[in-house]
Parts: C-alpha cells; sequence; structure tokens
C-alpha cells in the first residue's frame, strides 16, 4: 500500500541524494580524491545532496590520532570539501570531523558539518553521545578520551526539507531522533564508523527502528571494512524511507547508492497513521527513564 503510487497519484517534488561509503585510511589526499570521484559520479545522476560517514577526512592506526589532523571550522582541509561542495554545485553532509578546540586543548569536537552548495558552512551538530566501552571479546574503546561531548540537537534546512543531525552512537538513544523530529526533522541523519562487533547485529535493526518509530527518512552513510591492522567498520550504508523500508543500499566495498526523498510520501504516512497526535505525553513526557 505504501509504495510510490498513492491511491493512485504518481508522488512528485522528489530530490536526489546519495550516501559515499568509504574505507577512511590516514591518507587524507586519498580519501579526498575517492569522495571527489564519488561526488562526480553522483553528480551526473542529479544528485544534489551527499552524505558521507563519520571520519570521512582520516582515520588512524590508533584511536585519538586524528588529533594530529583536527583543525577549526576555517582550516585548510574543511576549506577543501567547502571548494568541492561549490565547484560541483551540491551540498554536503560531512559526517564527523574532528574539530580543533583550542591550541592549548589535547582533545577535539566530533564534528558533523553541513555545506551548501555555495561552499558555507550551515550548521554543525557536535557529537552528544561518545563512545566510552568494552567490547565483549573485543577492544576497550574510550571517545571521551579525546573528544569532548556536544552540548546541543541541532537540525537545519536543506534541500531535502528539514534535517536532523546525529553521528554514529548516537543512534542507541531513540529519546534523541524524538526529540530531533519533535523540532520538525523530516530526515534522520546517521553518519557512522560502526564496529563489526556490534554492525551485524545491531546496525540495521536500529535504523529501521528510527526510521519507524519518528515515521521520517534516515540516511546512514558509513565507513566498511579494514582501515589498518587495528581498525575494521561494518558498512552497509543505507537509505531508509519513513515506513522502514530500506530504498538504497551500498555494496561491500567503498561505493555509492543513490536514491530520492520525498516529502510527499512522507506526510502521506503520517497523515495516514497519526502516531504523534497519539501519544501520551501527559504520563509519560515528564517521567524519568
Amino acid at each position: 500500500w505504501y509504495q510510490r503510487r498513492v491511491r493512485g497519484k504518481v508522488m512528485s517534488k522528489l530530490k536526489t541524494i546519495a550516501i559515499v561509503q568509504l574505507t577512511s585510511t590516514e591518507d587524507f589526499e586519498k580519501n579526498l580524491k575517492e569522495i571527489e570521484k564519488f561526488i562526480e559520479e553522483g553528480v551526473h545522476k542529479n544528485v544534489c545532496m551527499f552524505f558521507l560517514p563519520e571520519n570521512f577526512a582520516f582515520i588512524s592506526t590508533q584511536f585519538g590520532g586524528a588529533l594530529t589532523i583536527a583543525e577549526s571550522l576555517q582550516g585548510n582541509l574543511l576549506k577543501r570539501y567547502r571548494e568541492l561542495a561549490k565547484t560541483f554545485n551540491v551540498w554536503l553532509s560531512l559526517g564527523g570531523f574532528p574539530e580543533k578546540i583550542s591550541d592549548e586543548s589535547n582533545k577535539v569536537y566530533n564534528t558533523h558539518i553541513i555545506i551548501d552548495n555555495n561552499g558555507e558552512i550551515v550548521e554543525v551538530y557536535r557529537k552528544l553521545h561518545l563512545f566510552d566501552i568494552q567490547l565483549p571479546n573485543g577492544p576497550s574503546i574510550m571517545e571521551s578520551n579525546f573528544v569532548v561531548p556536544g552540548s546541543k540537537l541541532v537540525t537545519c534546512d536543506s534541500p531535502i526539507g528539514k534535517i536532523g543531525l546525529s553521528i554514529c552512537y548516537d543512534l542507541r538513544f531513540p529519546e534523541m531522533y524524538r526529540n530531533l523530529t519533535s523540532l520538525g526533522s523530516q530526515a534522520l541523519i546517521i553518519p557512522a564508523a560502526f564496529t563489526v562487533a556490534t554492525g551485524k547485529d545491531h546496525w540495521e535493526a536500529l535504523l529501521k527502528a528510527r526510521a519507524i518509530e519518528n515515521q521520517c527518512y534516515v540516511i546512514a552513510a558509513a565507513q566498511i571494512g579494514r582501515h589498518n591492522a587495528n581498525r575494521e567498520s561494518f558498512g552497509k550504508s543505507c537509505i531508509i524511507d519513513p515506513w522502514g523500508t530500506i530504498i538504497a543500499s551500498c555494496s561491500n566495498k567503498p561505493s555509492i547508492a543513490i536514491a530520492d526523498i520525498d516529502i510527499e510520501y512522507l506526510e502521506t504516512i503520517r497523515a495516514s497513521m497519526p502516531v504523534w497526535s497519539h501519544r501520551r505525553i501527559d504520563i509519560y513526557n515528564n517521567q524519568s527513564i
């Protein structure tokens, strides 16, 4: 029933987007060239906005190694990505960059940056939930050793509607996405570098849940494969519609996947199953969870 055609009417006002799946390394020049290649490929297919994964610019052999390339939002490396957006006349979602806090600090923000087609920074989100965990039969990862958490939720307007920004581990906190949707988000952006151990069991299930429970598109660009001897990412980048259907996904290698975002379709789902108006916030909105 909920397909691209509703009651015989073909949905219009489509916006074409692409997720970019990468196996980033310490070679930020090589990473940039690969991203440029994928953008050029997508532009020929009328893509207006590209979504890059967490750590798109650089993945070190050691956790915390991104401190070596950390820079401010006006730094030279980010300037090259801004020029890329302007050159190809596209918007970019840069899904997680080590933003320098100060010359004195030995920590960074993990920052999700939205750049418009003029190469201007539209909005930034600094990751709220830090990945401090001991994986069963796996490594101990303490993101808080080198990252300072952000302090606010962030949404912004884009060519595909209002988007809610997040990064990777945020995915496990449904109340965050409930609030982003309450703020008007029509698409939830979840760039990631999920571990293989957690990704194989949780990645797709959590993404689908966020799409279904919030009746939003979910756009999830991810890292894939072995970056170096110490680090491997799960991949499975995908785009999910508000019904919970995967409408595009990347192959098992660096690649792009393209899909149309249809806000009229989203509005049809929300009108036909108005769960937001059925919520009993008089009962549970002020309860501690």
